[in-house]
């Protein structure tokens, strides 16, 4: 090893690494400051190192954020790789304290998942780890699994068409189609037979949020369509269905929890309902107590 060498690996240290991961992650300083447990000062020194340690601006600052540049997204697989390794040597696992962690949890999901699980996950939070965040995004499929490869969020879940690469999964709950109609509705009540739910306008949500899609939803006795939602808003189809005689095919678990509230009948279609396997996606090849202790509590959220 020459000279120039060693001096190069002696300006170089663990934490600088970290911060370089985070950025490139988080595409904020102060995020990244929030998630290190540093203030944004140390954030913006360590960057100032690691442009003078690599000879490259390594990130842009835009409106929206900082921008990596072509250099920080070769040498992001390296750090990654170097950060592994250092993790294996050192043979054990950072401790996560979730009473004491002010971390923040990003994770995507779409909107049915979301509402199924989200008050219960905030209060878990509350009562366990007060200083913890977690933040939603909805995302298609291959958007979740890249950002989870990038590092750009914690955990991906969904309704997924395969193709998981190797990232890491399991499954958190099943769920089945039903219909849903107003109380009141001049055709239906308690049941709905084939001929009505053919000829029943149908509010029909275009979820494409990461999940296998709803517009893959089987339309066995040619149901008639009389308004389209945009991806991924179930909640918009269950208003519009409860103050309307529209009907909706949706999953189960959703329109079980709002239907008093929105004044619903849940009904069995007059057709064997599809099923639906939620699962919960993490990254492959890391070892994070902070994501094992954040799933648990979206597992149990979700029970």
């Amino acid at each position: 090893m020459s000279d120039f060498d060693i001096n190069q690996v002696r300006r170089l240290d663990g934490g600088l690494l970290l911060v370089f991961r985070e950025l490139v992650r988080r595409r904020k300083a102060q995020e990244a400051a929030l998630a290190l447990g540093l203030s944004p000062s140390a954030v913006s020194h360590a960057l100032t190192r690691l442009r003078d340690l690599f000879g490259d601006p390594l990130f842009v600052r835009k409106p929206h954020g900082l921008v990596p540049t072509r250099r920080a997204l070769e040498l992001e697989p390296q750090v990654e790789a170097l950060l592994a390794l250092a993790g294996a040597t050192l043979g054990r696992r950072e401790a996560f304290d979730p009473a004491a962690s002010r971390r923040v949890f990003r994770m995507s999901a779409p909107e049915f998942v979301t509402d199924l699980i989200g008050g219960r996950l905030l209060n878990a939070l509350a009562a366990r780890a007060p200083g913890v965040i977690f933040t939603v995004e909805h995302m298609t499929q291959d958007r979740a699994l890249e950002a989870l490869r990038r590092g750009e969020i914690d955990l991906a879940v969904g309704r997924f068409a395969g193709g998981f690469g190797d990232h890491r999964t399991e499954a958190l709950y099943e769920d089945r189609y039903c219909v849903a109609a107003r109380r009141g509705h001049p055709r239906i009540e308690g049941a709905i037979d084939a001929r009505t739910y053919a000829t029943a306008g149908h509010v029909y949500a275009m979820a494409g949020s990461e999940t296998a899609g709803d517009e893959n939803l089987p339309n066995p006795l040619g149901m008639t369509i009389a308004a389209r939602a945009g991806a991924p808003h179930w909640m918009t189809v269950l208003v519009m269905v409860a103050a309307s005689d529209a009907i909706a095919t949706c999953p189960r678990r959703l329109a079980e929890r709002h239907a008093a509230m929105l004044g619903l009948q849940v009904l069995d279609p007059p057709f064997e309902p599809m099923r639906l396997s939620v699962e919960a996606v993490r990254r492959a090849g890391t070892e994070d107590a902070g994501v094992d202790w954040f799933l648990g509590q979206v597992r149990a959220a979700a029970g």
